[in-house]
């Protein structure tokens, strides 16, 4: 492993340097969180100078801060894929399914949604502002989307929607870690079920599912793309 910083100028052997930092400082930081992991660390992992990973990202905080950005997008971009699969996903019981699925399987991302101190240490302190704004904005867009096709009961607002409902999928998020019988999947399609009796117009219209999809999927890329230029990161 050389000590020298390693310049690459080819564009996309550069972006797979980066992704596989990252990849190495993920599992780190599943495995030891975020207090114990140096930069050293990562570089030894990786097999590159340290000096190489600071090419890449300046701070060991802004290096993690683009793990877990990887690691949102991992699970939006999936969501997007299952949205071209199956267009009914946009309603909003599949969507937390599915979501909820893809946050399980990602402890860091979990972790991130749930403040875990012990596993992302002063990360969970210093929120991304701009990040959380975009996330913010797409959210509403899309519950916006619901109630416009008249998917949402209408005894409410989509702000009070969208609170409630984030509060019932964190709600699962948390209870995940002890639930005691039964997998993921149990769990995923009881919150579909609680989302669908709580939030979704009762009777709701038979639509052509196509347009609203092809909206929702336009809602996720623009914000994949503005979470991976923002952070830097290889296209996913």
């Amino acid at each position: 492993m050389s000590a020298t910083p390693e310049r690459l100028r080819d564009p996309q052997q550069r972006a797979e340097r980066a992704a596989r930092i990252l990849d190495v400082a993920a599992d780190l930081l599943t495995r030891h969180g975020y207090r114990r992991v140096t930069m050293d660390d990562v570089a030894a992992e990786a097999g590159i100078g340290k000096g190489t990973v600071y090419l890449h990202w300046k701070t060991r905080e802004q290096l993690f801060s683009a793990v877990l950005a990887r690691e949102v997008l991992h699970a939006l971009d999936g969501l997007r894929q299952t949205l071209h699969r199956d267009p009914q996903t946009c309603l909003l019981h599949n969507f937390a399914r599915v979501y909820f699925l893809a946050v399980v399987e990602r402890p860091l991302l979990r972790g991130l949604l749930l403040g875990d101190p012990h596993l992302l240490g002063k990360l969970t302190g210093s929120p991304d502002p701009a990040r959380d704004d975009r996330h913010t904005t797409m959210a509403r867009a899309y519950l916006a989307l619901l109630a416009e096709h008249g998917l949402l009961r209408d005894d409410l607002t989509a702000d009070e929607v969208g609170y409630a409902y984030q509060a019932t999928f964190e709600g699962f998020l948390r209870a995940e870690g002890s639930a005691p019988t039964g997998g993921p999947e149990q769990r995923a399609e009881l919150l579909a079920h609680t989302v669908r009796h709580a939030f979704e117009n009762e009777t709701p219209p038979d639509l052509p599912f196509q347009k609203l999809t092809a909206a929702t999927i336009a809602l996720l890329g623009d914000l994949i793309e503005a979470d991976r230029t923002a952070f830097g990161l290889p296209e996913i």
